[in-house]
């Protein structure tokens, strides 16, 4: 089933075979990229190794650059064509919307906001994770620099001291050229997102460059981290909620791995997570007829608990690392009791008559990747 959805995916969006006007959009790009580098780990076939690569080289020169109903050209970073090239993260990447953006003299409208251009940073996390994933299946460390450079620039626009002083806060929406606010309230988990992405980044490239110089994310790592202290991440969204444990998984992976040192995160995303969790099933929406649902936040959410699984395999496999922790070991069991939720909306969202209604089709490629995602997380999960 994945294989088919990630072909019909390929086909529908102008990646293969490729077309002149290939439709790209940043977040469901970054799931796909993972889905056909775990596609190429399933099946050894070479084939579905260069279409996460043709698909990150169609992002780069799609969504790093303007638009084509914008009067400007070239890449949004402003380098030459030549350098961009080189460097087609470092100007950020558009989110991919229909609409451009809004432009300073025009007037906020919410609802229109959401179908304009711009860059989300959330949108851009998921990025360096996909590129950071390209770089440990090929073993290219190009891959994770182009993710260090974004998230230099991306930590650098995003992120601001307030007028009236006190603790640095994020944009959640800014302009496709990066030079002003769109939104500027914070996205909810996004300094979560960076914090942990970053260190994914610098973890694999201090084991890719280590008798070299390379791009360094300690101060942004250290901004970060004043910046998600003491900050509730409750939430009762799915798709947050699929964030949260995703980033458990992750975070359990670099306590593991890379010597991550902020080892109380890992409960503490745990205990929102279910928290979380316990208010989501008493709203009941998983009842509700399918135009009424979105399958895509549903679905970040059954990814985020098929994480729940191979979090208890990775805690019981390094006894060394947890044992003391017999708090996460309950706390993942109260979690396990969640499950189910799994087949339930996997098992609806793959009935016909489900993607039959306008919740489905008008976002049918994000929903389509996620489904695949959900049905197949290692690429996505694993780091």
């Amino acid at each position: 089933m994945v294989l088919e959805i990630m072909t019909e995916f390929a086909n529908q969006t102008g990646l293969s075979p490729a077309t002149k006007a290939p439709r790209r959009y940043l977040w469901t790009d970054a799931f796909a990229v993972c889905n056909f580098l775990e596609l190429y780990r399933q099946r050894n076939d070479e084939k579905y190794k260069n279409l996460a690569l043709r698909l990150v080289d169609q992002v780069h020169n799609i969504l790093g650059r303007h638009r084509e109903d914008d009067p400007r050209t070239g890449w949004i970073s402003g380098l030459d064509e030549e350098d961009g090239k080189i460097h087609p993260t470092k100007g950020g990447l558009r989110i991919g919307k229909q609409m451009n953006e809004r432009r300073p003299p025009d007037s906020f409208d919410e609802r229109l906001e959401w179908d304009r251009d711009g860059q989300y940073y959330h949108y851009l996390t998921k990025w360096m994770h996909a590129l950071n994933r390209v770089s440990r299946v090929t073993g290219d460390a190009t891959y994770n620099t182009l993710a260090i450079e974004l998230a230099k620039t991306a930590h650098d626009r995003f992120t601001y001291v307030p007028l009236s002083g006190g603790q640095k806060r994020m944009y959640w929406k800014m302009s496709i050229d990066l030079s002003y606010p769109l939104v500027e309230s914070m996205g909810h988990h996004d300094p979560l997102d960076g914090l942990i992405t970053y260190y994914q980044l610098q973890a694999t490239a201090a084991k890719e460059f280590e008798n070299s110089t390379w791009p360094d994310l300690k101060a942004e790592i250290t901004d970060m981290a004043t910046i998600c202290e003491g900050k509730s991440w409750a939430t009762d969204d799915p798709l947050g909620l699929g964030g949260l444990l995703c980033d458990a998984f992750r975070v359990a992976q670099l306590i593991i791995n890379e010597n991550f040192q902020q080892t109380g995160l890992l409960k503490i995303l745990l205990d929102f997570s279910l928290l979380g969790l316990e208010s989501y099933t008493r709203n009941n929406s998983l009842k509700l007829p399918a135009e009424y649902r979105l399958a895509f936040r549903e679905l970040g959410l059954s990814i985020g608990l098929r994480a729940v699984d191979k979090l208890q395999e990775l805690i019981e496999e390094n006894p060394d690392l947890f044992n003391k922790k017999q708090h996460l070991r309950t706390l993942i069991e109260s979690l396990k009791g969640y499950a189910a939720l799994i087949e339930v909306i996997e098992n609806f969202w793959l009935e016909p008559t489900s993607r039959e209604v306008t919740s489905w089709t008008e976002h049918r490629d994000i929903n389509m990747v996620m489904l695949a995602t959900s049905l197949s997380p290692d690429g996505y999960l694993t780091i």
